[in-house]
């Protein structure tokens, strides 16, 4: 048993010899030293732009390849999450796994259906009707919101009739349905690390990654026979880029992160959605992964936001502030000026989420079951990397995981 220093070495030393022409520029993904936090908040951040062209009644927006800013930056945010929720799940046990995923992304839901439903939405009815009176009768009272809302599954997206009097009326958040199929993709994690093929070998998850991307490009036949399930197709169209990240988890050790791989990733990933708008996404998801990671391990990071990732929170609280702002009249301001000031009023929001729920819930999460956990001394790779390296691992796993 090699001692904690040579046990950090081993984790990060490639098996290959470093003077490989194929490791040429690489650059390591340290776990607990990386900017995917950033990364996440500029998916984040391009969630809203994406919003704020709807909101403020400018049409569209930005499309590329037939996907809007905000689609590509979800699909940013899956092959992160598949990238690091792999890892938890190869990791630890099925329990331990299963608390740690409902406690990070959950309670931060909850608590933000509550603010819009008693706090935002109360605000907007006062607005249009300048009284309170009729709030909790409506078909859609806050508690139905709530209530409705609570699995995940959005099922309304009004409280008594508001956000009204605005360019995008009745719609208090579009950002948190994609949270839905997220949380699926964490099942789907899960059942696949029950398996053990899954565990001991590459070749289970990148059969399901090629299995999921054959269901994408399938769909358009199958779709009838599945009653055009709306479900399904968004499951089938997010799966394969979740799976990506996890493919490339598996892979972590033995592809390097170069910046000469990354501008080919990057360049086939554009041939393939450039020829095929409706799987190339998925088609490509391995590659743009690889480009995601190969940024998140040269790009510099500030301390601050590699501890506190505010990403979540920015995410599902911009929506129903760029509400209030519109409500306020902000998006006559015009589009810039409307973005800007919805990104700075959201951030309070966005901190105040990761430092009083998300934060404390996970960390109360960790010690819950940290007296059932084990450290897993072999990983899936690297069946000679022992237990001292393996728990260097978990932690920086642990400091990353994170949901969009």
């Amino acid at each position: 048993m090699t001692g904690p220093t040579s046990a950090v070495a081993a984790l990060r030393e490639p098996s290959a010899p470093r003077s490989s022409w194929w490791r040429y520029g690489e650059a390591r993904l340290d776990p607990r030293r990386n900017s995917l936090n950033i990364l996440r908040l500029v998916f984040a951040l391009m969630v809203l732009v994406a919003h704020g062209w709807y909101m403020a009644g400018e049409g569209v927006g930005l499309h590329i390849a037939n996907e809007n800013l905000g689609g590509w930056a979800v699909f940013g945010f899956f092959a992160i999450s598949g990238y690091l929720i792999t890892g938890s799940r190869f990791s630890k046990p099925l329990g331990e796994y299963l608390v740690h995923r409902v406690a990070r992304i959950f309670p931060a839901f909850i608590v933000c259906l509550v603010v819009t439903a008693f706090v935002f939405a109360p605000v907007a009815y006062l607005r249009v009707h300048g009284t309170l009176d009729g709030l909790m009768t409506t078909p859609t009272t806050p508690l139905n919101y709530v209530i409705g809302n609570a699995t995940l599954r959005m099922f309304a997206f009004d409280v008594a009739g508001t956000p009204g009097n605005v360019p995008y009326p009745a719609a208090w958040n579009g950002s948190l349905w994609t949270l839905y199929y997220e949380f699926l993709c964490y099942v789907v994690v899960a059942v696949l690390g029950s398996i053990s093929v899954f565990r001991r070998s590459i070749w289970g998850i990148a059969t399901a990654f090629v299995a999921s991307v054959a269901f994408q490009v399938a769909l358009p036949v199958l779709s009838p026979y599945l009653q055009n399930n709306g479900d399904v197709g968004f499951m089938a169209k997010l799966l394969p880029v979740f799976l990506a990240g996890g493919l490339m988890h598996s892979l972590r050790h033995r592809v390097p992160l170069t910046w000469p791989g990354a501008v080919v990733a990057l360049s086939i990933s554009m041939l393939l959605i450039s020829q095929h708008n409706r799987t190339g996404p998925q088609l490509s998801a391995p590659l743009v992964t690889y480009v995601i990671l190969w940024v998140g391990a040269v790009l510099p990071s500030p301390e601050l936001l590699r501890r506190h990732d505010i990403s979540y929170g920015i995410y599902i609280y911009a929506f129903p502030v760029q509400q209030l702002l519109a409500m306020a009249g902000a998006y006559r301001w015009g589009l810039i000026a409307y973005d800007v000031a919805a990104a700075i009023a959201t951030v309070p929001f966005a901190a105040a989420s990761w430092l009083l729920v998300e934060r404390p819930v996970m960390r109360r999460a960790r010690r819950s079951t940290s007296h059932r956990a084990q450290v897993p001394t072999r990983e899936i790779e690297h069946s000679s990397v022992d237990a001292g390296s393996a728990r260097v691992e978990q932690v920086g796993q642990r400091a990353g995981e994170a949901v969009a």
